[in-house]
């Protein structure tokens, strides 16, 4: 497996092989000691999720203030997905910067999310379901939503009619969040 920083601290692209033959596939998709040697993070696993969604729904942008954080680790295992990953961190250098990876069931590539990072996506095609991995449990009082439309992030979303669950269409911005207190910190080790 090779990670690859993605141009924002905390996110990396990860791939591997996808062995291929009139079987079917097989690929690794997740390898602790590979993660935390090309980035020095413990991915401690507390929770999986998997996420199905129609062409053209759009989920996030998602994050976590939980006390010790929650980085993800996300792969398409069906169908394909435009995957967006924010710096919502305002004592960041890269604050408001954004990179999407289209994530394809067939490449064997993965998303690894840091702490303190927004995270959404939207799936190209019909019945695409997302893999992730959490480092805490999902909790209720932790968990909040920036919109995916906000003009302030602008996000390049790909062309196409977007669907959006309601709490994340009438999401607050980036700026309300800010001003709420409701962003993260750089976590310092």
């Amino acid at each position: 497996m090779e990670l690859t920083p993605l141009g924002i601290e905390g996110a990396w692209l990860a791939s591997s092989p996808v062995w291929a033959d009139d079987r079917g596939s097989f690929r690794e998709w997740f390898k602790l000691l590979d993660i935390k040697n090309a980035t020095g993070v413990d991915f401690s696993v507390a929770q999986a999720n998997l996420s199905k969604s129609k062409r053209g729904v759009v989920r996030g942008i998602h994050y976590s203030l939980a006390p010790d954080g929650q980085a993800k680790w996300v792969t398409c295992a069906s169908g394909a997905v435009w995957d967006v990953v924010v710096d919502i961190r305002p004592d960041s250098p890269t604050f408001k910067k954004w990179v999407g990876v289209e994530l394809l069931s067939t490449s064997g590539d993965v998303i690894l999310i840091s702490e303190g990072l927004g995270h959404g996506f939207v799936s190209l095609r019909d019945d695409s379901v997302i893999a992730y991995l959490l480092t805490s449990p999902y909790s209720t009082k932790e968990e909040f939503e920036i919109n995916p439309l906000d003009a302030e992030l602008a996000i390049e979303w790909p062309s196409m009619e977007l669907l959006m669950s309601p709490k994340d269409s009438a999401a607050p911005t980036l700026a309300t969040r800010l001003s709420e207190g409701h962003l993260p910190l750089i976590l310092k080790s």
